[in-house]
């Protein structure tokens, strides 16, 4: 089909063009105020003259951060958690999900299920029990509590994202492979999950983001800091600073920072590995691989 480039086309996509970059805009834009407050002086900052560029340039809060051995065994921890808890999420996910896709008739009791992964979204014991039970099974200072915590507190809405893909999968596409012979597992591993590239995609970036970003979970169950993951190692660097401990140069080196360059090295810090991963990702999100697979 030849599109009619009329008048008002012509203003609708240069409407449309502007609205695009706009938003653009307003998503780089932060990221890069963000680096350029990181890397600018004490003095600067703190008078609010940064802007898009550097003032009087230095590495101050960026050498407060990586100028310690912990920060790369908090990293390596963080990379950890990340590559443990993206599996186990995808193991159970699939695992969950693609039986729950079935109806009440092919799953009993399914509803039964249903009724339990969401009163896990809307209650939960509390931060107390949950602490007496990670001691109870010896895995406080262990990875073991961030992974296998952090990970329960995503499960559910993963499963259920995961679950609806698979209901809107056509049914012929099943039917065919009963005719065929196929079993479940043939029919989950051949059929379901190279069908469910896209969402199961999104949900491990989801995993990756929540693993990579929680904090918390490592100030409760961990009582050393070098078990530290890498977001609680930073957030602590400022506030367990006791410059009474502290050595002349290390004292000198604190005083050029400020809290505003300090956080945002710690921003930009935190952002960079999403940001390198969701290149890998954002293609199965706009790749329909469903089209076209039944044709009636």
């Amino acid at each position: 089909m030849v599109r009619d480039r009329t008048f008002g086309n012509r203003v609708t996509d240069i409407i449309l063009i502007v609205v695009l970059i706009g938003i653009t805009l307003s998503c780089v834009l932060p990221i890069w105020y963000t680096l350029s407050l990181s890397l600018s002086s004490n003095s600067a900052a703190a008078a609010g003259k940064v802007w898009l560029w550097p003032v009087d340039f230095n590495l101050n809060a960026y050498n407060q951060i990586l100028n310690d051995n912990q920060f790369f065994r908090s990293f390596w921890t963080s990379t950890e958690r990340v590559l443990l808890g993206v599996i186990l999420n995808f193991i159970m996910v699939v695992l969950m999900s693609y039986p729950l896709s079935r109806t009440a008739r092919e799953l009993k009791g399914r509803n039964v299920f249903m009724w339990i992964l969401i009163f896990t979204m809307l209650f939960n014991g509390g931060l107390i029990p949950l602490y007496l039970t990670v001691k109870e099974l010896n895995m406080l200072n262990s990875i073991w509590a961030l992974v296998l915590v952090g990970g329960a507190q995503t499960l559910v809405f993963n499963v259920i994202l995961t679950m609806n893909f698979f209901r809107n999968l056509p049914k012929e596409l099943d039917e065919a492979a009963l005719v065929d012979g196929a079993g479940p597992w043939y029919i989950l591993f051949k059929i379901y999950i190279p069908l469910a590239v896209p969402v199961l995609a999104t949900v491990s970036l989801f995993s990756i983001v929540y693993h990579w970003n929680e904090f918390l979970y490592g100030l409760i169950f961990m009582s050393r800091e070098q078990f530290y993951p890498l977001q609680t190692y930073i957030q602590q660097l400022v506030v367990s600073v006791d410059p009474s401990t502290m050595s002349e140069d290390q004292y000198r080196r604190l005083s050029e920072l400020s809290n505003r360059t300090l956080d945002a090295a710690k921003i930009f810090i935190a952002m960079l590995p999403v940001l390198i991963v969701y290149p890998f990702l954002q293609r199965f999100f706009i790749h329909g691989i469903t089209l076209g697979s039944v044709k009636e």
